[in-house]
């Protein structure tokens, strides 16, 4: 799936031979006022001196880039954080009501309200030090086998600790009806595998072992004496985890990470580790309803890794290396030397944050990890109001028309193939704003005072929530994210789209503002969404969410052909010198950038219904659609936040996707771009895939 995401006139003088000129025509505006200038586009914030043809993103945003200035608190910042800050103050408001209400044991608000409490109790979380966590850590300090291990590793895995044989109940990606038991890769404390090996994170991987040293010390599982080797032996032991490990342009192979085996069969074709154990623990049944009677494993190679590992290294390093895991896992939860140190790695370190987040912020977004939609209802009671769902639901329905016209007219898919898809979009069902059902907290235990207990008892409340949808028809009306969430996501095997309340405001949607910058906006998130049903990956589903190959060998060669054009026009932008976009990575996502505003272009297009859109501001409608469409992924990005999403992000940094317009017909007749300038690329180099 797929997840989501601001001059004088002299300067307006050099900018105005880049683009044709306006016809003259009445400067008309919006009913109300729109969060963003006069149309709801920020002008203020363009770079007129730049021409549109050698830096779009540059000519729409750089003004409001040069001036931008990153929180001390966050890595990175644009209109998806803002939007973010906006929905945080929100939520903010909804829980401290909670918290503030003496509301009945057991009730949603009462859960709401004593979560948020608890964290909040600063002096409280720090009389108890690391002691919440001192059972679990004595526990695995108490390990005398594999056996133990594997059983610690299922009980991890249940509470969120992230360990080599990742564990998880999803949707049986060959028969979406029905839900399966998953495996697979995981279990290192850094982003990805390359930072154990590639040079240029030699000194981050230098850091990670102070790191780790200090946290043995701060969690009491080591002493001042010994921290240091042995937390060189925890990290010598993810590194042969991390050499196993399937590469992030690897893993985005779905058709790859199919391989079911026996539950019977585990223990003999990854031998190392009892399995029979760990499934216990992490409550996997075997008998009776919902009985498991197979696994299906995602990284064969990389569990195998891992599971000779178990017998080849010391039971003493594993040990140590679950209980750094486990801490790091309640860091988060316990007192502020803990708490501090693992942002000064994490934060600082991996992402070049220089200040912890406020603790209301933290404390909003662990409510909301924990109780979301219990949050979520009392959100879009006050902030989402039936007219904002009419209008997203309208436009939606305009992008999944255009999508159906551009699929009947595509040149290079095999004319039954088209049927195929055609079927498969009309089988499309879009989410808009929240659940039409709310889920049941009933069984979820909050004790005010019990910070970390709160937090792990949620965690093991989703786990067991997914646990018992085994051998049970599949519940479609489900969401993956809560309605506070600023991004929007599709899921190929519910052949879904989904957009929380947070998204559909401005930038992205604002009521106010002129249907082309909407369109821009929230328009091309849809269509992106749409498309990757019909991506690289999301082909390979069928329109019952069904891994299927229903595409022929000749449109997958055609269809490549134009894919590898993409990965090559990506792989050319540099935004830190030396490091380059990952084209291979990133494919699926700038080909849904591509196809979104593509498509919602031509919803635009319909939309006018055949009338001359008017001009504002001097701006025609065309030249405000994909202003709508760069407004939104302004972002300023710290170096070592941006380094690590060129290695791990299968998305292009924010402020390079206003680029993917240099693809587009419509876009150099609006800004009159021309040959010689660095965008330009002559028609037959022009990405047509949609």
């Amino acid at each position: 799936m797929s997840k989501f995401l601001l001059l004088a006139a002299s300067m307006l003088a050099l900018a105005a031979p880049a683009y044709a000129a306006a016809p003259a025509t009445t400067t008309t505006a919006p009913a109300g006022k729109p969060m963003y200038g006069t149309f709801g586009f920020d002008t203020a914030g363009m770079d007129k001196a730049v021409l549109p043809g050698n830096d779009f993103g540059e000519y729409a945003n750089g003004t409001y880039l040069k001036n931008l200035v990153i929180p001390a608190d966050l890595s990175s910042y644009g209109m998806f954080a803002k939007l973010r800050d906006l929905s945080q103050e929100r939520t903010r408001t909804v829980i401290e009501t909670a918290a503030k209400t003496n509301a009945a044991p057991g009730t949603e608000a009462q859960k709401v309200g004593d979560f948020y409490a608890s964290f909040m109790d600063e002096a409280a979380i720090n009389a108890k030090g690391a002691a919440p966590v001192k059972p679990a850590l004595d526990a695995i300090a108490g390990i005398t086998d594999i056996k133990q291990l594997s059983q610690a590793m299922g009980t991890a895995n249940r509470i969120g600790i992230d360990t080599p044989f990742g564990l998880g109940v999803l949707q049986n990606i060959k028969q979406p009806d029905i839900m399966s038991v998953y495996t697979g890769q995981g279990g290192l404390g850094l982003p990805d595998r390359d930072y154990y090996f590639d040079a240029k994170f030699a000194e981050t991987l230098g850091k990670y072992r102070t790191h780790v040293a200090k946290m043995l010390q701060l969690g009491g599982i080591a002493s001042a004496a010994d921290a240091q080797k042995r937390a060189d032996a925890i990290v010598d032991l993810e590194t042969k985890i991390a050499k196993a490990h399937w590469t992030k342009v690897e893993s985005r192979q779905v058709d790859k990470l199919y391989n079911p085996v026996a539950l019977t069969a585990l223990a003999t074709t990854y031998p190392g580790v009892d399995w029979a154990a760990m499934m216990a623990a992490y409550g996997i049944p075997t008998s009776g309803p919902g009985a498991v009677k197979e696994v299906i494993v995602t990284t064969p190679s990389a569990v195998t890794g891992a599971a000779k590992l178990m017998q080849t290294e010391p039971l003493a390093v594993w040990k140590d290396y679950l209980a750094m895991r486990t801490l790091a896992n309640a860091a988060p939860m316990l007192s502020d030397a803990i708490v501090n140190e693992n942002f000064a790695f994490n934060g600082t370190v991996l992402d070049g944050t220089p200040a912890l987040q406020p603790r209301w912020k933290r404390g909003v977004d662990r409510t909301t990890d924990a109780l979301g939609e219990a949050v979520g209802k009392l959100y879009v009671a006050e902030y989402f109001p039936p007219e904002s769902k009419a209008a997203a639901d309208a436009l939606v329905k305009n992008i999944i028309a255009a999508m159906d016209v551009r699929l009947a007219n595509l040149t290079w898919m095999d004319p039954a193939t088209k049927v195929q898809a055609r079927a498969k979009l009309a089988a499309f069902t879009p989410k808009i704003g929240y659940p039409d059902k709310w889920r049941d907290y009933s069984k979820l235990q909050i004790e005010r005072g019990d910070a970390l207990g709160n937090y792990l008892r949620a965690i093991d409340f989703e786990t067991q929530h997914d646990i018992d949808k085994l051998g049970k028809p599949i519940d479609r009306s489900e969401w993956g994210m809560t309605p506070m969430t600023v991004n929007a996501y599709a899921n190929p095997l519910w052949n879904e789209i989904v957009f929380p309340a947070a998204i559909l405001q401005a930038p992205f949607f604002d009521p106010n503002a002129d249907m082309a910058v909407n369109y821009g906006g929230i328009g091309a998130v849809i269509g992106h969404e749409l498309s990757h049903h019909f991506d690289d990956q999301g082909r390979k589903f069928d329109k019952h969410g069904a891994l299927a190959d229903w595409w022929t060998p000749q449109d997958v060669e055609r269809f490549k052909k134009l894919t590898d054009k993409v990965v090559a026009q990506y792989a050319q932008y540099e935004p830190i010198k030396g490091h380059h976009i990952n084209g291979e990575l990133t494919l699926g996502e700038n080909m849904a950038d591509l196809a979104g505003v593509n498509v919602a272009y031509d919803g635009y297009r319909k939309a006018l219904g055949g009338t001359p859109a008017p001009v504002l501001d001097g701006y025609t409608g065309d030249q405000r659609f994909f202003l709508g469409f760069a407004q939104v992924w302004r972002t300023k990005y710290r170096e070592p936040n941006l380094l690590q999403r060129l290695t791990t992000d299968p998305h292009t940094p924010n402020n390079w996707r206003p680029q993917v317009v240099r693809n587009l017909d419509a876009w150099y007749a609006a800004f009159g771009v021309k040959p010689g300038e660095a965008l330009y690329l002559a028609p037959a180099d022009r990405a047509k895939v949609w």
